[in-house]
C-alpha cells in the first residue's frame, strides 16, 4: 500500500467512526483530487496577480486564459483571441476576440476588458510587456485594435506569457490592492479554491470551460476535478513525495533522482524543451569582481564539461552563452562565447597584481584572493559550487561556499551583500537579458549591480528601436554579445526540465505541445 492509499484508507476509517460516533457531524466527500508537487525552482509565489507578479506558478496557467497561446516549437496561436492581423508598418494590431467567454465570476470577457487590463499594467512590476501600446480602441463588442507607440515585435510573445493573463476586472478591482491573494479569478480551466502562500494552492475544474486553444484537443472542462499544487523546497522531500506515491506529478525532477525514478515502474519521466541554464553570477559592484579582468579569470577558469557530466549525468548542453541555445539571439559571434582557459586565466590574475605564493594561494598587498561563493542547498546547486571551488583553487583563489535555501538565497542576493552565486534561470526569450541586467532594475532582478553605459545604449536599442522581429534578433544579439565581452556572468548548463507522472492514475497527452507543463497538457489529462 502507498503512502496515497493509506492516507485515503485512513481517512475513510476517520469518517466512518465520526458517522457512527454522532450522526449530527456531516461527512463531507470529495471528488478524486490530483497532486502536484511543485519542487523548488517552481515555489516562492508570494499571490496569484499576474499583472503585478515578479513569480508565478503554474496555477496561473490553469486560473486565467491569455489572448495567444504559444507552443514548444515557439509558433503563436489562438487562444480568447481567435485571430489577429498587424498593420505593415507594426503601429497597429486588431484583435478578434472569442464570444461567450465567461469569466469564474460570471463576468463576461469582452472589448472592456482588454481596455482596462491593458490599463492596469502602467507603473507596474511588467509595465514592460504593455509599454509600446500607445491605447486600446473598442471597434466593437468583440474587436480591439492596439494603437501603438513603437513597432513591437516581441508583442506576440509577451501576450502569451503568464504575465499578460487576464484576471476578473470586477474581482480586481474588488479585491482593492488585495487580488491574487484571497482570490484568483480569470476564464481559465480551473478555479480557485484556496492559497497558501509558500505551501499549497488548491484548484477545482471551471465546469462552464469551453474555450480552450487549438493546442489542446479538449476544448471544454477538464477531466482532472480537482489539483492540489504543494510547494516543497526540498528536493529529497519532493522526490520521496513522487516516489512513494504521495503525488501524482513531480514539476522539475532534482538531477540526482532521475536514476532512482527511471526505476520505478509507476513512473514516466518527460523532458520539457530547454528554456533556461544555470550560471555563475558576479557582484559587479563589489570587489574583486569590480574588477573585469578579475571576472575574466575567472570565467576562464571555470570548466563546464565536469558539471555537465558529474552534476546532471550528460542531461542538457554545456552552456557558453547566457541564452538557451534554442532561440534565435544565442547565436553570438564565436570570439565572445565564454569557454575555459587556464593560461589565460593565470596571465589575466598575474597581470592585475595577484601573485602565486608557495601554497598555491594568490595574494595582493599581503591579502590573500579570498572569495564567497553562494549557493542553495539544493544538491545540483551546491554539487556545481563544490566544483567551482575546485576549479578555482586550481589558479590561487581560496573559496568559501555558503548554502542557503531558496528564499533566503533570494532575499540576500537582492541585499547585495555577496560576491559571487551561482543562479539560474527559467525563461525562453531574450528579454531575460534586460530582467537580470538592466540598469533600471537594480537591485531586483539586477542583483549583479551591473550598470555600464554601453551596455544601458544596446539594451534601450533592442527593446526600443526594432521594426521586425529579424531586427529585434540582431539587437539582441549585440546586446548579448556585449554581455558576454564584459563577463557580467560565467553560464554552466543548459537544463532540460524532467517532469514526473505516476502513470499508475493519470494519463498525459503523448505530445504536450507546450513548453512547460500547463493548461495545454492538463486539459487533456486523464484518469488511468
Amino acid at each position: 500500500m502507498n503512502r496515497r492509499d493509506f492516507l485515503l484508507s485512513s481517512t475513510a476509517f476517520l469518517l466512518t467512526t465520526q458517522t457512527l460516533l454522532s450522526t449530527s457531524l456531516p461527512v463531507q466527500a470529495f471528488g478524486p483530487e490530483v497532486v502536484i508537487v511543485l519542487a523548488s525552482d517552481e515555489t516562492g509565489a508570494p499571490h496569484l496577480d499576474p499583472i503585478r507578479a515578479t513569480l508565478l506558478s503554474v496555477a496561473a496557467d490553469l486560473i486565467y486564459d491569455r489572448l495567444i497561446a504559444m507552443s514548444d516549437q515557439h509558433t503563436f496561436h489562438p487562444h480568447l483571441a481567435e485571430s489577429w492581423q498587424e498593420s505593415e508598418d507594426g503601429l497597429n494590431w486588431t484583435f478578434r476576440l472569442k464570444k461567450n467567454v465567461l469569466f469564474h465570476d460570471g463576468e463576461p470577457f469582452n472589448a472592456d476588458t482588454i481596455v482596462w487590463w491593458v490599463r492596469q499594467f502602467a507603473n507596474s512590476s511588467n509595465q514592460h510587456v504593455s509599454d509600446a501600446i500607445e491605447k486600446v480602441v473598442v471597434i466593437d463588442e468583440h474587436t480591439v485594435r492596439f494603437e501603438m507607440k513603437r513597432p513591437d515585435p516581441n508583442l506576440l510573445y509577451n501576450l502569451a506569457s503568464y504575465f499578460m493573463s487576464i484576471p476578473s476586472p470586477k474581482a480586481y478591482e474588488a479585491a482593492n490592492g488585495n487580488f491574487g491573494v484571497t482570490e484568483a479569478v480569470g476564464t481559465g480551466p480551473y478555479k480557485l479554491e484556496n492559497f497558501i502562500v509558500g505551501q499549497e494552492t488548491v484548484l477545482v475544474a471551471n465546469e462552464d470551460y469551453a474555450w480552450g486553444s487549438e493546442l489542446s484537443e479538449n476544448k471544454g472542462a477538464p477531466a482532472l476535478e480537482r489539483l492540489v499544487l504543494r510547494e516543497i523546497q526540498d528536493a529529497s522531500t519532493a522526490f520521496l513525495e513522487m516516489n512513494t506515491g504521495g503525488a501524482d506529478i513531480l514539476l522539475g525532477v532534482p538531477a540526482e533522482f532521475i536514476p532512482q525514478m527511471k526505476a520505478n515502474s509507476e513512473i514516466e519521466l518527460r523532458n520539457m524543451p530547454a528554456t533556461g541554464a544555470s550560471y555563475l553570477q558576479f557582484n559587479t559592484s563589489a570587489a574583486p569582481f569590480s574588477d573585469p579582468q578579475i571576472r575574466q579569470a575567472v570565467a576562464c577558469a571555470v570548466d563546464q564539461e565536469p558539471i555537465l557530466k558529474a552534476v546532471f549525468g550528460g542531461s542538457g548542453a554545456v552552456a557558453h552563452q547566457f541564452l538557451a541555445s534554442s532561440l534565435d539571439e544565442s547565436s553570438v559571434r564565436s570570439e565572445v562565447l565564454i569557454r575555459p582557459d587556464i593560461e589565460k586565466a593565470n596571465l589575466l590574475l598575474d597581470q592585475a597584481g595577484w601573485k602565486a605564493g608557495t601554497d598555491g594561494v594568490r595574494t595582493k598587498g599581503g591579502a590573500p584572493l579570498k572569495i564567497q561563493l553562494w549557493s542553495t542547498s539544493e544538491t545540483a546547486y551546491k554539487r556545481i559550487a563544490e566544483i567551482v571551488q575546485a576549479q578555482l583553487r586550481n589558479i590561487g583563489f581560496v573559496v568559501d561556499v555558503t548554502l542557503f535555501d531558496s528564499a533566503s538565497m533570494k532575499d540576500a542576493l537582492r541585499k547585495g551583500d555577496y560576491q559571487m552565486a551561482v543562479s539560474h534561470y527559467d525563461w525562453d526569450n531574450a528579454d531575460i537579458l534586460s530582467w537580470f541586467f538592466s540598469g533600471d532594475n537594480i537591485p531586483h532582478p539586477n542583483s549583479t549591480r551591473w550598470n555600464d553605459p554601453r551596455s544601458e545604449e544596446l539594451r534601450k536599442d533592442a527593446e526600443n528601436t526594432a521594426r521586425n522581429w529579424q531586427e529585434r534578433v540582431k539587437k539582441f544579439t549585440a546586446y548579448h554579445e556585449n554581455l558576454l565581452e564584459n563577463f557580467v556572468f560565467v553560464p554552466l548548463h543548459e537544463f532540460e526540465k524532467t517532469i514526473a507522472i505516476n502513470t499508475g492514475r493519470i494519463v498525459l497527452p503523448e505530445k504536450i505541445r507546450s513548453t512547460a507543463l500547463g493548461g495545454v497538457a492538463l486539459l487533456d489529462a486523464k484518469w488511468q
